[in-house]
């Protein structure tokens, strides 16, 4: 029977892979670079393939480090979830998170099951609205972390997660072939409909917004009716849903970065715990498509990596 996988090489190793450099992942985990390396010749044997190639300065996965890495991820989290299971001064209270509902349909089912499992003595609180809000709700002390579209003019957020910016209509509707394009889009100040007005101003594109609402669900409905075209994040994608591209006629988006803020609070160890959980659940959260099967499968994707939205895509019907 083979010897079991080394959870000091795979903590360094996740750190290499997120730092793209062996120096500062030596930092990271307090060794030497020359530990860090010898770690990784080990990690190489006991693998049987190569998991680094040098890019430049950097040090990029190779196909099979990037196979890794999310086994790697999983085994880390269930070992510190085991630990805490059996940890007489695990963390107690209550926090409070905000997120956009879009983002909460797609991620906190992950987000929430995992902290709950590692943290049952925590209470969360949770509130849904827009970007905007929570920023406001951050500044005045009524959230403790919140999970947010990021802005560099609203505040500084950390990004966790970037995704493409999509054109969506109704893959049973030609909607998108309209001469003048019906629209719906968030409230004035949403960068995403700022971002899609710039793009279709650009192009001197005729088009009339038809729906205005903070309400991803009222946004989806639209779309999905063939009443309007829109523009989603890829994890905000859904069944009966097309993406349109350039051969569409419609120009490109720019990345939606999702992010997290902090805001003041007198209990940072639960927060920093619950960043952690919403981090390493993004990581592994992927898109949801299954092209294969042409079904949906949300058990089965949670660590699946699938393919990208592409132009021209359809998702199937409900």
């Amino acid at each position: 029977m083979k010897a079991p996988l080394d959870l000091d090489q795979l903590q360094t190793f996740i750190s290499i892979a997120d730092t793209g450099s062996f120096t500062r992942a030596a930092e990271e985990v307090h060794r030497t670079q020359s530990a860090v390396s010898m770690q990784m010749r080990r990690l190489e044997e006991r693998i049987g393939k190569p998991l680094f190639e040098k890019e430049g300065r950097t040090n990029r996965l190779t196909e099979e480090g990037d196979k890794l890495l999310s086994y790697a991820r999983r085994l880390l989290y269930l070992n510190r979830e085991t630990l805490a299971a059996f940890d007489d001064q695990r963390l107690e209270g209550t926090i409070r998170i905000g997120t956009p509902d879009d983002y909460a349909d797609r991620f906190l089912p992950e987000i929430m099951a995992r902290f709950t499992r590692s943290n049952p003595r925590v209470e969360l609180t949770v509130i849904c609205e827009p970007t905007p809000g929570l920023v406001e709700h951050i500044k005045r002390g009524n959230l403790d972390l919140a999970l947010v579209t990021h802005n560099d003019v609203r505040g500084q957020s950390e990004v966790v997660r970037r995704e493409p910016l999509l054109w969506v209509t109704s893959a049973n509707h030609a909607t998108h072939e309209q001469v003048t394009l019906p629209m719906a889009f968030g409230r004035p100040n949403c960068i995403w409909r700022r971002a899609a007005v710039d793009v279709l101003d650009q192009q001197n594109r005729d088009y009339r917004i038809l729906f205005t609402s903070f309400s991803a669900t009222v946004i989806t409905a639209a779309v999905l009716s063939g009443l309007a075209i829109s523009v989603l994040p890829e994890c905000a994608l859904r069944p009966g849903m097309r993406v349109l591209g350039e051969a569409d006629g419609f120009g490109a988006l720019p990345d939606c970065r999702i992010g997290i803020m902090r805001g003041q609070t007198s209990r940072p160890e639960i927060v920093d715990a619950l960043a952690r959980h919403i981090s390493e659940s993004l990581d592994n959260i992927s898109v949801p498509l299954g092209e294969e099967t042409g079904t949906f499968d949300f058990a089965a994707l949670a660590f699946a990596k699938m393919k990208r939205s592409k132009p021209n895509q359809i998702l199937p019907g409900w």
